[in-house]
């Protein structure tokens, strides 16, 4: 499989497109076939080195993608091959992400995408929007009584 890598922190000339074994999936994992994957800040920020190190000899960047299930890991019960996915927090914690053909996630990190969705839409659903939704119901809000207004 073709995947994006890094070996060093810096730059995005650090990356460079390599060839990979197709990963398995371990026990409690799904292997999805990516059809898109999301780019983040915090995608370029950790290759940057501004908000974490390299700790590994190779990391593919990535958090958010869309794609298929293509394979499932023992004990994973409530996923199917040729499921649509939306994916998030790949890259966390492992050095492996989304900008890659294939990635292994546990497999609740493996949503399934509803029907008609978009790849496109699906590889937004990770970070972007569970950021939004954060952003909108944390913390107390002051609420303005109708006609309040002067």
């Amino acid at each position: 499989m073709r995947a994006v890598v890094y070996s060093e922190n810096g730059p995005s000339s650090a990356m460079r497109l390599t060839e990979r074994p197709v990963p398995k999936p371990g026990p409690g994992e799904v292997l999805v076939r990516l059809v898109r994957a999301g780019v983040n800040p915090t995608d370029w920020k950790v290759r940057a080195g501004l908000s974490a190190t390299l700790t590994t000899p190779e990391a593919t960047p990535g958090q958010d993608g869309a794609g298929v299930i293509e394979e499932i890991g023992e004990g994973v019960t409530d996923r199917v091959v040729g499921q649509p996915v939306w994916l998030f927090m790949v890259q966390h914690g492992q050095p492996w992400g989304t900008a890659a053909e294939y990635v292994t996630v546990p497999a609740h990190k493996a949503v399934e995408l509803a029907e008609g969705a978009s790849y496109d839409l699906g590889a937004s659903l990770g970070v972007p929007a569970m950021t939004a939704h954060r952003a909108l119901t944390s913390g107390s809000v002051e609420r303005v009584a109708p006609g309040s207004f002067s």
